[in-house]
């Protein structure tokens, strides 16, 4: 069935026009968590839509090889459709799955390993159930149930909330951006942020409005609060409150940062960053601490990290803890092993790896990352981990010239993936194992393609719900040298 926009005429050859309103099947999700519907052999992606599912969607985009629409009525729903229990779930772009049932989440995400692995990577999957009561043959590769959570809400310890101007809703608001604008929609609560970030956005955003603070408004680049973001330290409970601003000082600075001491008492921490362009990135180039302490302190397992203002720190650390368990799992550390860790950061999985092993070696490209992993280091007792600033695909061989090989080297790149570069490096590097730690299924595939065409195995993925209720996953991987199992 379908309801024909005639104004608009159809693209050559294809069923659908702009506009059309049509009923179609829903056969899979997107790797973003779209519905990936059909309709007369047509590809069109229907956010909200689940598979098994048939809807009623209005096409909002035509390509000659698939389409975009969006869901109008649910005509058969699909037995995992539950009601997602944010307010503004259909309006922000935060989550994408909570219209999913947990467990079917849980199962999608493992399928969406063993899609790209089989298809991009060109990789066996070994077709065993979640015991693997069988041995897989050597050209297996195991992709593990994912990890999921317990509780799989109020897991996030960190708040970046955007704040604008806003006539309607009588001046400063802050919450989110809506779907495929820069709208920001006042917002007070998010089910996926720890309680207390929820509650000291909001009585930031209170005395905001109580003190006559400006907003800064993105269109005349004027006013002054930008962004306030807030990180949590699940270890300790202390909170540090960063204000993004377009000025270094504004009326009535001092009176904000004394209230927001005063009625978040587990605020230890008030930093301002300076942001002055007219740019979406959020931080800007300088930082100034206006109240308490430099640095709030978290732990993943025994390894405590130092938290800035600006350093990057994972937003789940109970997943995080749960992820890198595995890699030193994978890694088979005995205690005499040199490991090198890529793009290393500030030093999470290094200093998870050098309590197990002789010596590790971190190499980031960012140098303050590596000032953060090196005081990391120091902040654990930790004497056996050394960093350098660099691009690994250089650093790497200029190690190796000086005598530097590697037992195992663990990769965690960005979404992107390995540098190719990198990834010749490491084929000549040739270490016994590889830990391969992945935040993008495709990009992952791609890699593993060309280290099994190198002489690698790629042997098990133990995929980790980091994020819950969001299209993303993240996994660990071993690979092993071929020879050398």
């Amino acid at each position: 069935m379908m309801k024909r926009n005639d104004k608009r005429a159809p693209q050559e050859n294809l069923p659908v026009a702009l506009h059309d309103i049509v009923e179609c099947s829903v056969i899979g999700l997107s790797h973003e968590g779209e519905g990936v519907g059909r309709y007369e052999g047509f590809t069109l992606f229907v956010p909200g839509a689940l598979p098994g599912e048939r809807v009623k969607a209005r096409v909002t985009e035509v390509k000659k090889r698939f389409g975009r629409a969006e869901l109008l009525t649910v005509l058969e729903a699909s037995p995992d459709r539950v009601a997602p229990p944010c307010a503004v779930y259909s309006r922000c772009g935060g989550c994408q799955l909570q219209h999913l049932d947990y467990a079917a989440q849980l199962g999608w995400k493992r399928q969406l390993v063993v899609d790209a692995l089989s298809r991009i990577g060109k990789l066996t999957v070994a077709s065993s159930d979640a015991s693997f009561r069988h041995l897989p043959l050597s050209s297996e590769v195991v992709v593990h149930p994912v990890i999921g959570m317990d509780e799989p809400w109020r897991y996030r310890n960190k708040a970046q909330v955007p704040i604008g101007f806003d006539l309607e809703e009588g001046g400063l608001v802050g919450g989110f951006y809506e779907q495929g604008t820069h709208s920001i929609v006042e917002m007070d609560t998010c089910l996926i942020q720890h309680e207390r970030n929820d509650d000291a956005v909001l009585k930031v955003k209170r005395i905001a409005r109580e003190l006559g603070i400006e907003a800064y408004d993105e269109k005349s680049h004027s006013g002054w609060l930008r962004h306030v973001v807030v990180k949590t330290s699940f270890a300790s409970g202390d909170m540090m409150v960063v204000l993004i601003a377009l000025t270094r000082e504004t009326k009535g600075l001092e009176a904000f940062v004394s209230r927001i001491r005063s009625e978040l008492p587990h605020v230890v921490s008030v930093m301002l960053n300076v942001n002055p362009d007219r740019t979406s990135a959020v931080f800007g180039r300088d930082t100034y601490k206006l109240a308490g302490v430099d640095v709030i302190y978290d732990s993943i397992g025994d390894i405590r990290f130092a938290i800035s203002a600006r350093s990057f720190y994972q937003v789940n650390p109970v997943q995080t803890e749960v992820l890198y368990r595995k890699a030193l799992e994978y890694a088979a550390l005995t205690g005499t092993e040199t490991v090198i860790d890529a793009y290393c950061g500030i030093g999470t999985i290094s200093l998870f790896l050098a309590r197990a092993a002789a010596q590790v070696y971190g190499v980031e490209l960012i140098p303050d990352a590596v000032e953060d992993a090196r005081a990391n280091a120091r902040l654990n007792d930790i004497d056996n981990a050394d960093f350098t600033v660099g691009r690994a695909e250089v650093v790497l061989p200029a190690w190796r010239a000086e005598g530097i090989d590697a037992d195992v080297i663990v990769v965690d790149p960005p979404r992107k993936g390995c540098d190719a570069a990198l990834l010749d490096t490491l084929i000549a590097m040739r270490p016994e194992r590889i830990v391969y730690v992945s935040c993008n299924p495709a990009t992952l595939a791609r890699d593993l393609a060309v280290l099994e065409a190198g002489g690698f195995r790629t042997v098990e993925v133990q995929p980790v719900d980091m994020f819950p209720h969001t299209g993303h996953v993240e996994c660990s991987v071993l690979l092993t040298l071929r020879g050398k199992e």
